[in-house]
């Protein structure tokens, strides 16, 4: 029996090569999204991850005291204490450094990944007795020297197209610097080479910048030989001065950072993992109608070998050992092509506002099992169930006939079992037609519901097939004859057709629901937007770490045609457990850059001690107009009673909360700073003069009231970008099932096709009958999916109606016609190769074929 699967493999070079890559495709999917999973959270865990390499304690400053002026900060950092720190027994050397972050504009003007806080390290070059700086050696240039140059690593110069003497736009906060590149250098620091940039300035530059004349932002020591971490840490405790700086070891700082990053990067596992789970679903109906197909064709086969003797267990073991043969050959070049699409993926995904950071593809133990599981234990399940049924047939009933068509008691079950399916799928999507708000549990009944609703559909998908196949009928019976026998073709088997169409039926209901909820909440989150912001233009910061120059605040208030300029300083504020966004205001201006629409109360009282809540935050905390809430602010560790003076509707531009602008200032991680400001201007105010006066500074952007409004639906961009994404994995493993399907179904019919063509049917008739067959396949899959895809839709916008008001069933006809259109191509496109073959037969040899 061995021996008899072995031949079975290579007797059928066709089937064989169809099947396997059937197989492939599907681990190939699979297994290369996992490894990009892997390997984005690697590089980016690489990117934001300080090395600890020779470091055994790190000496940082401490924050003074909430209220402390700043002419009595006690002193940072400084030379006395580094050799104060030399002196500690164990210590074999100390290092002092002054560093922080500074975003490059590239030689184009345009930021350069400035989408990312990790990607934007600036550092002292710090050289030792010898001139060098061990960290940073030299490429090419020099070191820079005073405070007008500046030196970069050989990756930063690349992306930004930099060459030595160039002078480079950058800004650390605040004010934009223009320096000449005097240096190249090399790094082996993770967060610059899987994708950041790196900018070095003199000791003296650097510290001004991120520290204060003489002082450092860190003092790494390292351990002499025998000394333990810990111990030197306590050491190093001892004779710090308590109120400026503190010692921690590398272990607890690495700790630290894991905790950090695993926070980081656990998003960049979600979608890659949602990519693998529809190619896994989708795949696996590829496999199982492939294999299906292909022992349904060996039935005769089958009852030869029970004839002359073999048992059914020695039946079902010889078509499990095929499966397992064929499965094991295709998961290893399935895993092969899954690397190389998992090496692509980050240059697809990636755009210039944020970047992925790359590395080295992360091979682990999961896509490789995984790889086994699609690939073998997926084609066994497949082979198992029709081989146990060819096991049942007996020789003699087998022999006559190599298809047998579905019991009258199976269909009837088949139709019981999918209408349960559907009425309870139906009617817990129906039930959350009335939903408030997108809490866990809805959300949880309405991924249930779509799940059920789909499952209805492949189960009742094979009862359907005939009523919806006739009702093309009409269409394809403007082809005449060959109209209507690729009708009646696919009619032959509604079971093998239901299949064929499943892959692209799951596809196009999970593109078409995405794209409906997409435009939809795109449009809500415009008309949120525009119904918030009074404002013609917007200048921000990145990101609440950073600030606009104040310099630069007047200086635009002084553009021609700016009418209003109201600044705003954006912070945290901790309240109920949360983390909530709070912009600080001036009443007297806010008003007329944002719309704000109480439900009670007003800014009139606004001050230090009261703040404005929006609805959605003062629900959560169960508070009005007079009540109390309690929260911090920023930087500030202590929790005060704040009293609410208004409650607003929800306002994107506004954020979650408002408070004054002087208190939110006092309170910010950046004392002082400002991170937005709101402009009203007539036409003269140019969006270039705009740029002008904030000195094209890389750490902001100007926006018009048109740019700010669609970028506030940017996070449905990405929700898009998957949406495309499961378009392209459902298409090209739906064509290659439609490839599947009509190549064994065309050399099934070798003999009808001989016939037709003996009767007179010429070759473009045959390769239009094939290529009709499959368009109707296509069809029937793609008019399920959008009719599952417009009620799932309709029933699940609800949960959005209860978090965004303006929310409302917008319909992207353009899109869903772009679906169907790359569906019914895909069909097509898959029928090329089967009807070319069916057409190149020879009349008289096929009607001699057995």
């Amino acid at each position: 029996m061995l021996r008899t699967a072995l031949h079975n493999l290579l007797a059928h070079k066709g089937r064989l090569a169809m099947t396997f890559i059937a197989v492939c495709l599907g681990v190939a999917f699979v297994s290369g999204t996992l490894v990009f999973a892997d390997s984005s959270a690697a590089a980016y865990r690489a990117a934001a991850a300080k090395s600890f390499d020779g470091v055994a304690v790190t000496v940082t400053p401490k924050d003074p005291p909430p209220g402390t002026p700043e002419n009595q900060h006690a002193d940072g950092l400084d030379d006395a204490l580094a050799r104060k720190l030399a002196a500690v027994p164990g210590v074999a050397a100390v290092r002092p450094s002054a560093d922080g972050m500074a975003v490059l504009s590239a030689s184009d003007g345009t930021p350069l990944r400035a989408g990312s806080a990790w990607a934007n390290l600036a550092a002292s070059y710090s050289p030792g007795p010898d001139g060098k700086d061990g960290r940073y050696p030299l490429a090419e240039g020099r070191a820079p020297r005073d405070s007008g140059e500046i030196a970069v690593d050989i990756g930063t110069a690349d992306a930004g197209r930099f060459h030595l003497g160039d002078m480079i736009t950058l800004a650390t906060d605040g004010p934009v610097m223009t320096k000449r590149l005097v240096g190249l250098v090399r790094t082996t620091d993770s967060r610059v080479t899987a994708g950041g940039t790196l900018a070095l300035f003199d000791l003296a530059t650097a510290q001004k910048l991120f520290a204060a004349p003489g002082r450092y932002t860190r003092i790494d020591l390292t351990a002499a030989p025998g000394t333990a971490e810990a111990v030197l840490a306590d050491r190093v405790t001892e004779m710090l001065p308590a109120e400026r700086a503190e010692a921690v070891s590398a272990t607890a700082q690495a700790l630290q950072q894991s905790i950090l990053l695993d926070t980081l990067t656990r998003g960049y596992t979600k979608i890659p993992m949602i990519f693998a789970a529809v190619a896994l679903f989708i795949g696996s109906f590829l496999i199982i109608n492939t294999f299906t197909m292909l022992v349904s064709r060996r039935v005769r086969d089958i009852a030869l070998l029970r004839a002359i003797g073999a048992s059914r267990r020695q039946v079902v073991g010889s078509v499990l050992a095929e499966a397992a043969l064929l499965g094991l050959a295709a998961s290893v070049t399935g895993f092969l092509l899954g690397l190389g699409i998992a090496a692509a993926l980050p240059a697809l995904l990636s755009t210039d506002e944020h970047p992925l950071p790359r590395g080295s593809l992360a091979i682990g133990p999961i896509p490789l099992i995984a790889a086994l599981f699609v690939g073998v234990g997926v084609t066994m399940a497949a082979a198992l169930v029709p081989s146990l049924r060819a096991a049942r047939v007996a020789p003699l009933e087998a022999m006559r006939s190599a298809q047998q068509p579905p019991s009258a008691s199976r269909s009837w079950i088949r139709g019981a079992a999918g209408t349960a399916l559907l009425l309870l799928g139906a009617g817990m999507l129906v039930s959350l037609s009335g939903a408030e708000d997108a809490s866990v549990d809805n959300l949880q009944s309405a991924m249930f519901g779509c799940a059920l609703l789909g499952a209805a559909l492949i189960v009742l998908a094979p009862l359907l097939a005939g009523p919806v196949i006739r009702l093309f009928g009409t269409l394809t019976g403007r082809f005449g004859v060959v109209g209507h026998l690729a009708r009646q073709n696919a009619l032959r088997d509604p079971r093998r057709t239901a299949a064929t169409a499943a892959a692209l039926m799951i596809s196009t209901a999970l593109v078409g629901g995405l794209a409906v909820l997409g435009e939809s909440t795109s449009r809500a989150l415009d008309r949120q937007a525009a119904a918030g912001l009074a404002a013609d233009y917007t200048i921000g910061t990145r990101d609440s770490m950073n600030s606009i120059d104040p310099a630069a605040v007047q200086r635009v208030a002084a553009v021609p045609g700016v009418r209003t300029s109201s600044a705003v300083a954006d912070s945290t504020l901790f309240v109920g457990g949360h983390v909530r966004q709070i912009s600080g205001v001036d009443p007297a201006t806010v008003g007329a850059v944002m719309k704000l629409d109480f439900v009670n109360g007003s800014l009139d009282d606004l001050g230090p001690g009261r703040i404005a809540l929006s609805k959605t935050i003062a629900d959560a905390q169960g508070v009005r107009t007079g009540g109390q809430v309690n929260a911090r602010i920023g930087r500030d560790q202590a929790f005060h009673k704040y009293t609410v003076v208004g409650v607003y509707q929800d306002n994107p531009v506004a954020g979650d909360a408002l408070g004054a602008r002087t208190e939110v200032q006092k309170h910010a991680f950046v004392p002082g700073a400002i991170q937005r400001i709101l402009l009203r201007a007539d036409a003269t105010a140019t969006e270039q003069a705009l740029r002008a006066a904030v000195g094209n500074s890389p750490l902001l952007r100007v926006q018009d009231r048109a740019a700010f409004v669609a970028e506030a639906a940017g996070t449905v961009g990405n929700l898009l970008t998957l949406m495309y994404g499961l378009l392209v994995i459902g298409v090209v493993i739906a064509a290659l099932g439609v490839v599947n399907t009509l190549a064994m179904s065309v050399s099934e019919r070798t003999r009808e096709l001989g016939m037709l063509r003996a009767l007179g049917l010429d070759r473009s008739g045959v390769r239009r009958m094939v290529v009709l067959e499959a368009l109707t396949i296509a069809a029937f899959g793609t008019l399920l999916g959008l009719v599952s895809a417009l009620f799932g839709a309709w029933a699940v916008g609800a949960l959005a109606n209860g978090a965004i008001p303006q929310y409302t069933l917008t319909i992207p006809w353009g899109t869903l016609l772009l679906v169907c259109l790359l569906s019914l191509a895909a069909g097509a496109l898959a029928a090329l190769v089967p009807a070319q073959r069916a057409a190149a037969m020879r009349p008289l040899q096929a009607t001699a074929q057995a």
